[in-house]
Protein backbone atom coordinates (compact mmCIF):
# COMPACT_ATOMS: atom_id res chain seq x y z
CA UNK A 1 0.00 0.00 0.00
CA UNK A 2 0.99 3.63 -0.44
CA UNK A 3 2.63 5.19 2.66
CA UNK A 4 -0.28 7.53 3.26
CA UNK A 5 -2.68 4.58 3.36
CA UNK A 6 -0.47 2.45 5.60
CA UNK A 7 0.41 5.17 8.08
CA UNK A 8 -3.04 6.70 8.50
CA UNK A 9 -5.07 3.49 8.04
CA UNK A 10 -7.98 5.07 6.20
CA UNK A 11 -8.21 8.05 8.54
CA UNK A 12 -8.13 11.57 7.22
CA UNK A 13 -4.56 12.75 6.91
CA UNK A 14 -3.57 16.08 8.49
CA UNK A 15 -4.06 18.91 6.05
CA UNK A 16 -1.01 20.58 4.54
CA UNK A 17 -1.06 24.03 2.97
CA UNK A 18 1.71 26.27 1.58
CA UNK A 19 3.60 27.76 4.53
CA UNK A 20 3.07 31.40 3.54
CA UNK A 21 -0.27 33.17 3.18
CA UNK A 22 0.32 36.52 1.47
CA UNK A 23 -2.36 39.20 1.95
CA UNK A 24 -3.06 41.90 -0.64
CA UNK A 25 -5.97 44.34 -0.66
CA UNK A 26 -5.57 46.87 -3.49
CA UNK A 27 -5.81 46.37 -7.24
CA UNK A 28 -2.09 47.13 -7.66
CA UNK A 29 -0.93 44.85 -4.85
CA UNK A 30 -3.24 42.00 -5.82
CA UNK A 31 -1.90 42.01 -9.38
CA UNK A 32 1.68 42.30 -8.13
CA UNK A 33 1.21 39.31 -5.83
CA UNK A 34 -0.21 37.24 -8.70
CA UNK A 35 2.82 38.07 -10.84
CA UNK A 36 5.13 36.98 -8.03
CA UNK A 37 3.23 33.72 -7.59
CA UNK A 38 3.62 33.04 -11.29
CA UNK A 39 7.36 33.66 -10.94
CA UNK A 40 7.95 31.56 -7.81
CA UNK A 41 5.27 28.94 -8.37
CA UNK A 42 2.57 27.76 -5.93
CA UNK A 43 4.99 27.91 -3.00
CA UNK A 44 2.75 30.44 -1.25
CA UNK A 45 -0.96 31.23 -1.17
CA UNK A 46 -2.46 34.65 -1.81
CA UNK A 47 -5.43 36.02 0.10
CA UNK A 48 -7.26 38.92 -1.53
CA UNK A 49 -8.56 41.11 1.25
CA UNK A 50 -12.09 42.48 1.26
CA UNK A 51 -11.91 43.52 4.92
CA UNK A 52 -9.17 45.52 6.69
CA UNK A 53 -6.79 45.65 3.74
CA UNK A 54 -9.31 47.10 1.27
CA UNK A 55 -10.64 50.62 0.80
CA UNK A 56 -13.93 51.52 2.52
CA UNK A 57 -16.93 52.68 0.53
CA UNK A 58 -16.35 50.57 -2.58
CA UNK A 59 -17.12 47.14 -1.16
CA UNK A 60 -19.27 45.91 -4.05
CA UNK A 61 -16.78 47.03 -6.70
CA UNK A 62 -13.91 45.50 -4.76
CA UNK A 63 -15.66 42.12 -4.51
CA UNK A 64 -16.26 42.21 -8.27
CA UNK A 65 -12.56 42.91 -8.83
CA UNK A 66 -11.55 40.05 -6.54
CA UNK A 67 -13.82 37.63 -8.40
CA UNK A 68 -12.52 38.80 -11.78
CA UNK A 69 -8.86 38.40 -10.77
CA UNK A 70 -9.45 34.95 -9.30
CA UNK A 71 -11.18 33.90 -12.52
CA UNK A 72 -8.41 35.34 -14.70
CA UNK A 73 -5.67 33.38 -16.45
CA UNK A 74 -3.18 35.04 -14.11
CA UNK A 75 -4.51 32.76 -11.36
CA UNK A 76 -2.38 29.98 -12.76
CA UNK A 77 -2.33 27.61 -9.79
CA UNK A 78 -5.77 28.16 -8.20
CA UNK A 79 -4.07 29.01 -4.90
CA UNK A 80 -5.77 32.35 -4.24
CA UNK A 81 -8.38 32.84 -1.53
CA UNK A 82 -10.38 35.81 -0.28
CA UNK A 83 -10.94 37.31 3.16
CA UNK A 84 -14.57 38.34 3.45
CA UNK A 85 -16.14 40.90 5.74
CA UNK A 86 -17.21 39.48 9.08
CA UNK A 87 -20.60 37.76 9.27
CA UNK A 88 -22.25 40.71 11.05
CA UNK A 89 -21.14 43.21 8.41
CA UNK A 90 -23.80 44.41 5.95
CA UNK A 91 -21.55 43.48 3.01
CA UNK A 92 -20.79 39.92 4.14
CA UNK A 93 -23.40 38.11 2.10
CA UNK A 94 -22.72 40.39 -0.86
CA UNK A 95 -19.06 39.33 -0.68
CA UNK A 96 -20.11 35.69 -0.65
CA UNK A 97 -22.61 36.07 -3.47
CA UNK A 98 -20.11 37.85 -5.69
CA UNK A 99 -16.86 36.01 -4.97
CA UNK A 100 -18.16 32.50 -4.30
CA UNK A 101 -20.97 32.88 -6.82
CA UNK A 102 -18.68 33.97 -9.64
CA UNK A 103 -15.34 32.32 -8.83
CA UNK A 104 -16.15 29.19 -6.83
CA UNK A 105 -14.25 26.77 -9.07
CA UNK A 106 -10.96 28.70 -8.99
CA UNK A 107 -11.21 29.94 -5.40
CA UNK A 108 -8.80 28.21 -3.03
CA UNK A 109 -10.68 29.15 0.16
CA UNK A 110 -12.47 31.99 1.92
CA UNK A 111 -11.39 33.53 5.23
CA UNK A 112 -13.82 34.46 8.00
CA UNK A 113 -12.63 37.35 10.20
CA UNK A 114 -13.74 38.34 13.70
CA UNK A 115 -16.22 35.58 14.58
CA UNK A 116 -17.35 36.00 18.17
CA UNK A 117 -17.64 32.23 18.58
CA UNK A 118 -18.88 28.98 17.10
CA UNK A 119 -22.36 30.33 16.35
CA UNK A 120 -20.95 33.08 14.09
CA UNK A 121 -18.84 30.55 12.21
CA UNK A 122 -21.79 28.20 11.72
CA UNK A 123 -23.98 31.06 10.49
CA UNK A 124 -21.31 32.11 8.01
CA UNK A 125 -20.76 28.53 6.85
CA UNK A 126 -24.47 28.13 6.14
CA UNK A 127 -24.46 31.22 3.92
CA UNK A 128 -21.23 30.22 2.17
CA UNK A 129 -22.47 26.68 1.62
CA UNK A 130 -25.72 27.88 0.07
CA UNK A 131 -23.90 30.01 -2.49
CA UNK A 132 -21.17 27.41 -3.05
CA UNK A 133 -23.70 24.67 -3.79
CA UNK A 134 -25.46 26.95 -6.26
CA UNK A 135 -22.10 27.58 -7.95
CA UNK A 136 -21.24 23.87 -8.07
CA UNK A 137 -18.54 23.86 -5.35
CA UNK A 138 -20.17 22.44 -2.20
CA UNK A 139 -16.89 21.58 -0.46
CA UNK A 140 -15.32 25.04 -0.52
CA UNK A 141 -12.62 25.26 2.22
CA UNK A 142 -12.95 27.92 4.90
CA UNK A 143 -10.25 29.52 7.08
CA UNK A 144 -11.26 31.08 10.39
CA UNK A 145 -9.52 33.94 12.16
CA UNK A 146 -9.23 33.41 15.90
CA UNK A 147 -9.04 36.97 17.23
CA UNK A 148 -11.83 37.32 19.80
CA UNK A 149 -12.34 35.89 23.27
CA UNK A 150 -15.32 33.86 22.08
CA UNK A 151 -13.55 32.37 19.07
CA UNK A 152 -10.59 31.35 21.23
CA UNK A 153 -12.97 29.76 23.74
CA UNK A 154 -14.65 27.77 20.92
CA UNK A 155 -11.47 27.02 18.94
CA UNK A 156 -11.70 23.22 19.39
CA UNK A 157 -15.29 23.15 18.15
CA UNK A 158 -14.50 25.47 15.25
CA UNK A 159 -11.54 23.34 14.19
CA UNK A 160 -13.76 20.25 14.24
CA UNK A 161 -16.07 21.64 11.54
CA UNK A 162 -15.48 19.72 8.27
CA UNK A 163 -15.41 22.83 6.07
CA UNK A 164 -12.71 24.50 8.18
CA UNK A 165 -9.17 23.70 7.06
CA UNK A 166 -7.20 26.43 8.83
CA UNK A 167 -7.27 28.45 12.06
CA UNK A 168 -5.39 31.74 11.83
CA UNK A 169 -4.39 33.89 14.79
CA UNK A 170 -5.25 37.60 14.60
CA UNK A 171 -2.94 39.13 17.16
CA UNK A 172 -3.80 42.81 16.81
CA UNK A 173 -7.53 42.36 17.25
CA UNK A 174 -6.91 39.87 20.07
CA UNK A 175 -4.65 42.26 21.98
CA UNK A 176 -7.00 45.18 21.35
CA UNK A 177 -9.91 43.15 22.72
CA UNK A 178 -8.24 43.34 26.14
CA UNK A 179 -8.63 47.16 26.20
CA UNK A 180 -5.19 47.91 27.54
CA UNK A 181 -4.81 44.93 29.87
CA UNK A 182 -2.26 43.56 27.38
CA UNK A 183 0.29 46.19 26.29
CA UNK A 184 0.78 47.15 22.64
CA UNK A 185 4.27 45.64 22.83
CA UNK A 186 2.60 42.20 22.83
CA UNK A 187 1.57 42.77 19.20
CA UNK A 188 5.19 42.39 18.09
CA UNK A 189 8.37 40.53 18.99
CA UNK A 190 9.50 39.74 21.64
CA UNK A 191 6.26 40.41 23.53
CA UNK A 192 4.10 38.32 21.22
CA UNK A 193 6.13 35.26 22.21
CA UNK A 194 6.44 36.01 25.92
CA UNK A 195 3.28 37.71 27.21
CA UNK A 196 1.38 34.97 29.09
CA UNK A 197 -2.07 35.80 27.73
CA UNK A 198 -0.85 35.90 24.12
CA UNK A 199 1.22 32.75 24.56
CA UNK A 200 -1.81 30.98 26.06
CA UNK A 201 -4.01 32.07 23.16
CA UNK A 202 -1.55 30.92 20.50
CA UNK A 203 -0.95 27.57 22.15
CA UNK A 204 -4.65 26.86 22.65
CA UNK A 205 -5.45 27.73 19.04
CA UNK A 206 -2.58 25.64 17.68
CA UNK A 207 -3.55 22.69 19.88
CA UNK A 208 -7.14 22.92 18.64
CA UNK A 209 -6.03 22.97 15.01
CA UNK A 210 -3.69 19.99 15.34
CA UNK A 211 -6.22 18.01 17.37
CA UNK A 212 -8.44 17.95 14.29
CA UNK A 213 -5.71 17.68 11.64
CA UNK A 214 -6.11 21.29 10.52
CA UNK A 215 -3.52 23.97 9.71
CA UNK A 216 -2.48 26.59 12.29
CA UNK A 217 -1.47 29.92 10.75
CA UNK A 218 0.59 32.52 12.64
CA UNK A 219 -0.21 36.21 12.67
CA UNK A 220 1.43 38.93 10.64
CA UNK A 221 4.78 40.57 11.36
CA UNK A 222 4.27 44.33 10.96
CA UNK A 223 8.00 44.94 10.38
CA UNK A 224 8.26 45.21 6.59
CA UNK A 225 11.78 46.59 6.17
CA UNK A 226 13.89 44.15 8.18
CA UNK A 227 13.60 40.62 6.82
CA UNK A 228 15.60 39.29 9.78
CA UNK A 229 12.69 40.16 12.08
CA UNK A 230 10.28 38.27 9.84
CA UNK A 231 12.63 35.26 9.69
CA UNK A 232 13.00 35.24 13.48
CA UNK A 233 9.24 35.44 14.01
CA UNK A 234 8.63 32.62 11.54
CA UNK A 235 11.29 30.42 13.12
CA UNK A 236 9.85 30.94 16.62
CA UNK A 237 6.28 30.42 15.40
CA UNK A 238 7.26 27.10 13.82
CA UNK A 239 9.84 25.84 16.28
CA UNK A 240 8.37 26.95 19.62
CA UNK A 241 4.62 27.14 19.00
CA UNK A 242 3.83 24.51 16.37
CA UNK A 243 2.46 26.78 13.66
CA UNK A 244 2.77 25.41 10.12
CA UNK A 245 1.80 28.55 8.20
CA UNK A 246 2.22 32.33 8.55
CA UNK A 247 0.85 35.53 7.09
CA UNK A 248 2.80 37.87 4.85
CA UNK A 249 1.85 41.50 4.19
CA UNK A 250 4.82 42.48 2.01
CA UNK A 251 6.47 40.59 -0.87
CA UNK A 252 9.83 40.72 0.94
CA UNK A 253 8.34 38.64 3.76
CA UNK A 254 7.39 35.68 1.57
CA UNK A 255 10.78 34.00 1.08
CA UNK A 256 11.91 34.26 4.74
CA UNK A 257 8.62 32.72 5.86
CA UNK A 258 8.84 29.84 3.38
CA UNK A 259 12.45 29.16 4.35
CA UNK A 260 11.66 29.12 8.07
CA UNK A 261 8.86 26.56 7.64
CA UNK A 262 10.74 24.33 5.16
CA UNK A 263 12.37 21.19 6.62
CA UNK A 264 16.16 21.31 6.55
CA UNK A 265 17.92 19.17 3.96
CA UNK A 266 19.50 17.02 6.69
CA UNK A 267 16.04 16.20 8.04
CA UNK A 268 14.75 15.44 4.53
CA UNK A 269 17.65 13.05 3.94
CA UNK A 270 17.02 11.38 7.28
CA UNK A 271 13.30 11.08 6.51
CA UNK A 272 14.07 9.57 3.11
CA UNK A 273 16.33 6.89 4.59
CA UNK A 274 13.85 6.02 7.33
CA UNK A 275 10.88 5.73 4.96
CA UNK A 276 12.88 3.63 2.47
CA UNK A 277 13.94 1.24 5.24
CA UNK A 278 10.36 1.12 6.50
CA UNK A 279 9.10 0.16 3.05
CA UNK A 280 11.79 -2.55 2.83
CA UNK A 281 10.61 -3.86 6.21
CA UNK A 282 6.97 -3.83 5.02
CA UNK A 283 6.31 -1.05 7.55
CA UNK A 284 7.46 -3.08 10.51
CA UNK A 285 9.82 -1.64 13.15
CA UNK A 286 13.40 -0.82 12.12
CA UNK A 287 16.58 0.31 13.86
CA UNK A 288 18.62 3.11 12.31
CA UNK A 289 21.72 4.62 13.88
CA UNK A 290 20.86 2.90 17.14
CA UNK A 291 17.32 4.31 17.31
CA UNK A 292 14.07 2.39 17.02
CA UNK A 293 11.46 3.55 14.51
CA UNK A 294 7.96 2.25 13.87
CA UNK A 295 4.74 3.58 12.41
CA UNK A 296 4.46 6.27 15.08
CA UNK A 297 7.70 7.92 13.91
CA UNK A 298 7.11 6.98 10.26
CA UNK A 299 4.11 9.33 10.26
CA UNK A 300 6.35 12.19 11.34
CA UNK A 301 9.00 11.56 8.69
CA UNK A 302 6.42 11.02 5.96
CA UNK A 303 5.01 14.46 6.80
CA UNK A 304 8.53 15.93 6.59
CA UNK A 305 8.79 14.73 3.00
CA UNK A 306 5.36 16.10 2.12
CA UNK A 307 6.18 19.51 3.62
CA UNK A 308 9.48 19.64 1.75
CA UNK A 309 7.75 18.89 -1.53
CA UNK A 310 5.08 21.54 -0.86
CA UNK A 311 7.84 24.12 -0.25
CA UNK A 312 9.51 23.33 -3.56
CA UNK A 313 12.61 21.80 -2.00
CA UNK A 314 14.74 19.66 -4.32
CA UNK A 315 14.18 16.20 -2.90
CA UNK A 316 16.43 13.15 -3.08
CA UNK A 317 15.49 11.05 -6.09
CA UNK A 318 14.22 8.20 -3.98
CA UNK A 319 11.99 10.51 -1.90
CA UNK A 320 10.58 12.16 -5.02
CA UNK A 321 9.77 8.76 -6.47
CA UNK A 322 7.86 7.76 -3.33
CA UNK A 323 5.90 11.03 -3.17
CA UNK A 324 5.01 10.89 -6.85
CA UNK A 325 4.15 7.20 -6.88
CA UNK A 326 0.39 6.72 -7.19
CA UNK A 327 0.33 2.92 -7.10
CA UNK A 328 0.85 0.52 -4.22
CA UNK A 329 4.30 0.38 -2.58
Amino acid sequence: MHPSEVLFQGKRQPLLLPACDHYAGSDKLMRKSMALQQELGPLFDITFDCEDGAAAGREAEHAQLVAALINSDDNRFNRIGARLHDVTHPHFEQDVATIVGQAAHKLAYVVLPKPSGLADVQQALDIIHRHAVAAGRPALPVHVLIETHGALHDAYQIAALPQVECLSFGIMDFVSAHFGAIPASAMRTPGQFTHPLVVRAKLEMVAAAHAHGKVASHNVTTEIKDSAVVANDAQRAAGEFGFTRMWSIHPDQIKPIIKAFTPRLSEVNEATNIILDAIAANWGPIAQHGRLHDRASYRYYWTVLQRAKLAGLALPEAAAAILNHKESI
